[in-house]
């Protein structure tokens, strides 16, 4: 038996205003993205912009339904629009927000395991790391790929 350690890298800023200026207009768009969420049942509402290797961001909301689960997490619709729409294009980055009664938490949120999966996928595709920002009023969490999120990836098919 070998026991055997797994570590996360990260960096964490106090503001989100810390990061370079193409991350923060990433950033800034998934804080907007908050806004077209449809949580009537949560009110938690999630905002995902993902950036483009040709730096178009595309946005994306959670979006719930009474018929729960059929909703969908504000990543998943991100990412899902740009591989139907931009399927040619890797995808770099993905930030995310999330705020209630419009007000940005003070706590970044982190996706669930469904999403991390399908931004595995993604950076599988598009052969490439994606970033991902995780962005909270408080606080600011950046990982330089999808296996710092989710270091035991699923890829055996």
């Amino acid at each position: 038996m070998t026991n055997k350690e797994l570590k996360i890298a990260y960096t964490e800023y106090t503001a989100a205003d810390q990061l370079e200026q193409v991350e923060l207009e990433l950033v800034e768009a998934a804080i907007e993205a908050t806004k077209t969420s449809y949580a009537p049942y949560s009110n938690f509402n999630v905002g995902a912009a993902v950036r483009l290797e040709d730096g178009q961001i595309v946005k994306g909301s959670n979006q719930e339904n009474a018929a729960y689960p059929s909703g969908i997490c504000a990543e998943r619709t991100a990412m899902f629009y740009a591989g139907a729409n931009y399927g040619d294009k890797a995808i770099t980055a993905i930030a995310v927000a999330a705020s209630q009664n419009g007000v940005l938490l003070a706590s970044p949120v982190s996706p669930c395991g469904a999403c991390r999966q399908v931004m595995a996928e993604y950076q599988k595709k598009g052969g490439r790391p994606i970033t991902i920002i995780l962005v909270g009023a408080d606080r600011t969490l950046r990982f330089s790929s999808v296996d710092a999120l989710l270091p035991l990836i699923f890829d055996s098919i």
